[in-house]
């Protein structure tokens, strides 16, 4: 694992509960540096977006901007060499609904407010996964975890009144000159460029207009996962994984010639494999 610091953002609209929180860390984890502090969602997005933290504990509820829209927007920032997006920590009171959800493992939380025994136990699991994200090969002792998108949909879904979200079920989309319905359990994938997202079938080729980052919050995550900021693919219609010459990872397609690449951030959820 990397000798240098990690560093961490602090999102909280209470003043009182950010002040709180970083005197507990600096008991449990001296050694995590606290970059910037944020009192929005908003600000949590654009200070992740300048620092590049390794970590960003959200409050699950903020004015304007939630936690978890915060989260979403931050798991869409582009990864590059030297920084992949942040592990995600919310900072909640104690919701059942919030708390069944992180125990799918795929991030953490801290309960308000921040008592150091179970500070002490999130900050192991981070420090894992932290170390897990750096290791260049090997299975995780746990199992895969799901996506983080479909771990904001359930946090979605208990925070709306609504409950369970409706996901899409078709797509309209444009065939040469035509318009066509075409189910979204037949999309093997989508992938954009700068103006369009592609959308593929077993037998067709179609565009839209909708940008990955609108369709993650559309579609069921159990189904489609992303794998690259600018490509969600059909779990059901993944054939393998391979590696290029670059080590990087690429995921075959049933049917297709085509390999997609996956970005380092979302390399763990084909660990092991």
């Amino acid at each position: 694992m990397s000798t240098s610091p990690i560093r961490a953002i602090l999102a909280d609209d209470e003043r009182l509960m950010r002040e709180q929180l970083r005197a507990r860390l600096a008991e449990v984890w001296p050694e995590l540096e606290i970059v910037a502090e944020a009192k929005n969602g908003l600000e949590a997005v654009e200070l992740t977006r300048e620092h590049k933290p390794d970590l960003v504990f959200l409050d699950i509820r903020m004015p304007g901007l939630t936690g978890v829209d915060a989260a979403r927007q931050i798991a869409q920032l582009p990864d590059d060499d030297d920084w992949l997006v942040p592990e995600i920590v919310f900072i909640t009171a104690y919701d059942q609904y919030a708390v069944e959800a992180f125990e799918q493992g795929v991030a953490d939380y801290v309960l308000k407010p921040a008592e150091r025994e179970r500070l002490l136990l999130t900050v192991a699991r981070i420090k894992k996964r932290l170390a897990q994200r750096e290791a260049p090969s090997g299975d995780f002792s746990d199992s895969t975890p799901a996506p983080l998108q479909q771990l904001l949909h359930q946090l979605s879904a208990g925070m709306s009144p609504a409950g369970k979200p409706a996901y899409l079920q078709w797509i309209q989309a444009t065939v040469g000159q035509a318009i066509q319905m075409i189910p979204v359990e037949d999309v093997l994938f989508f992938i954009s460029d700068e103006k369009y997202t592609r959308v593929q079938t077993a037998k067709l080729e179609a565009l839209i207009r909708k940008p990955i980052k609108e369709l993650v919050d559309e579609l069921d995550p159990k189904l489609f996962w992303q794998i690259h900021r600018s490509t969600l693919v059909n779990a059901r219609a993944i054939d393998g994984i391979t590696r290029d010459f670059r080590g990087r990872q690429l995921v075959g397609v049933k049917g297709l010639t085509e390999k997609l690449e996956v970005s380092r951030s979302y390399t763990h959820l084909f660990k092991g494999m």
